[in-house]
């Protein structure tokens, strides 16, 4: 089927063939690039600062995550206008496991996670983003959007605590007893900054509404400070080792170097250390970070072919993700998947090819080596502001509203418990919960779907009398194991007093080992009572399941006919 060859093909380097190969290249596409690439750029300059800082490292890390694995994935990839880097759903898993393993343990977790993702890759199962049902995806980004938000509450208002506790309800708990002590003039600046943010689309210009809302309330701050209020800064919180053991404020200066993960520093500050222990302790969260990052990744990708017209390629672009998420943090970057917000966009801004995810990561580089002193004025609350709205966004909310007004009951039942258990508890752990219960829901649903109907009677399927003690019954519907006893159980008590049966089958579509097992069963039953079954108009693949499982006909007991009217024929006339 060609137009389903994307989520099978597999190849390195898929969408710049395509886009910059394939396809001819011209100096007009790459000054449209080159726009949309630096547009984005800045976009991505003060998001992957703050992404970092709330997935518990230094910021610097967020910029070396655009900078490597925004120009890695881009090149490697399978998505024409994907922008990778920092995104906001991998807090709640990152989050954790930098307080626990350190930054090293960070870094390791997501190098195994790359490796995971280049195996899906390989097994091509980039396809089966098909089976994630959207209430599961609306629960859990809607859920991280909560987590999210209330992990910004402690710069928002300026609260004087150092730590969170692990769990959600301890976090509510410990931000609650600070709140009295909050800060004034940080809660200026961070609502001043959300403002912006709110007001600036209404202008209907170009400008991104977050660079002007963190350059407002920037200048703020720095007014603020300059006239006795303590806002904290990127500055006054981070700080890093210079070359002669004195420690500079805020972020350094210099290109992103290669260091092994396992050498970068643990929750005790010295050299994480590799072990299989560490590698056995990390691969839980090493699958989890897979599985967001193939989920994003694959749903971005998808949005950006409906805006587009275009078709990705599901497993080359699992591939560039793994490959980013393997090269990226042996330079110091964390945890990359494709950013819907920042893809889409890049496309809005006039991108053509990869070409202008890589100038956006040139874009971020570059500004890392010119204004890291400048970027380390950019206020806390500034940056809790941002990823309150950047929560936001990413939890869809007018849809999830949408299908809690429209769903079917089964799938509100799906999206509540996916979003309270990504809240409470975690994040794999409601998404593994939330398609088990979707599949076992849908089953159930399948299942009441497929019905046996006695149709002796009804002069449009059996045209003529039948001898006495014979009847036909019709099966519409999969004959699976979680249907087939009830419907079997329902035609042995239709057919009690019955000489035989008829049947009708071709309404039964699937027919599989439970189905298979209780249709012997029943013949079993038939063969002592001495009632005969007749089988008519099977579909292939029920036929199939039948000759591979040895099933004939007996004497006196079952036989199988091709058509309604062959069985019925033989009834009447009384032939074997």
């Amino acid at each position: 089927m060609p137009h389903r060859a994307h989520l099978f093909s597999l190849r390195v380097a898929h969408a710049f063939r395509e886009a910059c190969v394939s396809e001819r290249y011209s100096g007009r596409r790459f000054f449209r690039d080159a726009m949309a690439g630096i547009t984005v750029g800045i976009i991505a300059i003060p998001l992957s600062m703050a992404l970092a800082i709330a997935s518990g490292v230094a910021p610097q890390y967020g910029l070396y995550t655009a900078i490597i694995a925004g120009f890695v994935i881009a090149l490697t990839g399978g998505s024409r206008f994907s922008i990778s880097g920092p995104t906001a759903a991998f807090v709640v898993i990152l989050y954790p496991i930098a307080e626990k393993y350190g930054l090293g343990g960070l870094l390791l977790a997501t190098l195994m996670s790359g490796l995971l993702l280049i195996l899906m890759a390989t097994m091509r199962l980039g396809r089966f983003i098909e089976y994630i049902p959207e209430p599961v995806t609306l629960g859990f980004t809607g859920g991280i959007a909560v987590v999210i938000a209330t992990l910004q509450v402690r710069d928002f208002f300026g609260l004087p605590v150092t730590d969170l506790p692990e769990h959600y309800w301890d976090k509510l708990a410990t931000l609650a007893h600070a709140f009295p002590d909050f800060d004034a003039m940080s809660l200026l600046v961070a609502a001043t900054t959300f403002a912006v943010m709110l007001l600036w689309p209404r202008l209907r210009t170009p400008i991104p509404a977050h660079l002007p809302a963190v350059l407002g309330g920037s200048a703020l701050a720095f007014w603020l400070n300059a006239h006795g209020a303590s806002i904290e800064t990127i500055g006054s919180r981070f700080t890093y080792l210079l070359a002669d053991g004195t420690r500079g404020a805020g972020i350094p200066s210099v290109l992103p170097a290669f260091q092994w993960p396992w050498l970068q520093p643990g929750p005790d500050g010295q050299a994480l250390g590799l072990s299989w222990d560490m590698v056995r302790a990390l691969l839980p969260d090493a699958f989890a970070i897979a599985m967001l990052g193939a989920i994003e990744s694959l749903l971005c990708a998808v949005v950006l072919d409906g805006m587009t017209g275009k078709r990705h390629s599901a497993n080359s672009e699992l591939l560039g993700q793994g490959i980013g998420n393997v090269l990226t943090p042996l330079f110091g970057g964390i945890t990359a998947t494709a950013a819907i917000a920042r893809s889409a966009a890049n496309f809005r801004a006039g991108a053509e090819s990869p070409v202008a995810a890589m100038i956006h990561a040139l874009a971020v580089l570059l500004a890392l080596v010119l204004l890291a002193d400048v970027l380390a004025y950019l206020p806390m609350p500034a940056m809790a502001a941002l990823l309150v709205m950047v929560a936001w966004n990413m939890s869809e909310a007018p849809k999830a509203v949408h299908l809690l007004k429209t769903a079917p009951s089964s799938d509100i039942l799906v999206f509540l418990t996916c979003f309270g258990l990504t809240v409470a508890l975690d994040m794999v752990i409601a998404i593994t919960t939330g398609v088990l219960l979707a599949s076992v829901l849908f089953m159930r649903e399948m299942a009441r779907m497929t019905r046996i109907t006695d149709v002796t009677d009804d002069r449009r399927v059996v045209s003529a009398s039948l001898p006495d003690g014979w009847q036909v019954f019709k099966i519409n519907g999969p004959l699976f194991f979680a249907a087939a006893d009830r419907v079997f159980g329902e035609l042995a008590e239709l057919s009690r007093h019955s000489r035989g049966f008829v049947l009708y089958m071709d309404g039964v579509t699937i027919l599989d080992a439970g189905g298979l097992a209780a249709l012997v069963k029943l013949i079993g039953t038939c063969r002592q009572s001495g009632t005969q079954v007749v089988i008519a108009d099977l579909q292939f693949q029920p036929l199939r399941t039948l000759a591979r499982a040895g099933v004939v006909p007996e004497a006196g007991v079952s036989r199988f006919f091709p058509s309604l009217e062959a069985a019925l024929e033989a009834v009447r006339s009384g032939r074997d």
